[in-house]
């Protein structure tokens, strides 16, 4: 199961990340030099909700952006009462 929003179709995309040294030309510096570049993974937040997709309740993984979007109808809270204990008499 891959890292994906089931509405937005966000997944964990990728880039560089740049190691610099030096001081910068406007504070007096020669500039700023890149040492060093790494790969590195941008990952979205996917909470696992229960959620009514076609009418029934399935756990599906969303963005926090879906939520916030208004794109996910979540399920009704259960209203459990628990039984009146029967009295021995």
């Amino acid at each position: 199961m891959s890292r994906e929003c089931y509405y937005t179709g966000k997944r964990t995309s990728f880039g560089n990340q740049m190691t610099r040294r030096g001081k910068a030309k406007y504070l007096g510096g020669v500039g700023r030099k890149i040492t060093g570049i790494t790969r590195r993974k941008f990952k979205p937040n996917i909470q696992k909700v229960h959620a009514i997709v076609d009418g029934k309740v399935m756990r599906i993984r969303v963005s926090t952006k879906a939520l916030k979007m208004g794109l996910v109808t979540k399920r009704l809270k259960r209203n459990y009462k628990k039984p009146a204990e029967k009295t021995a008499s």
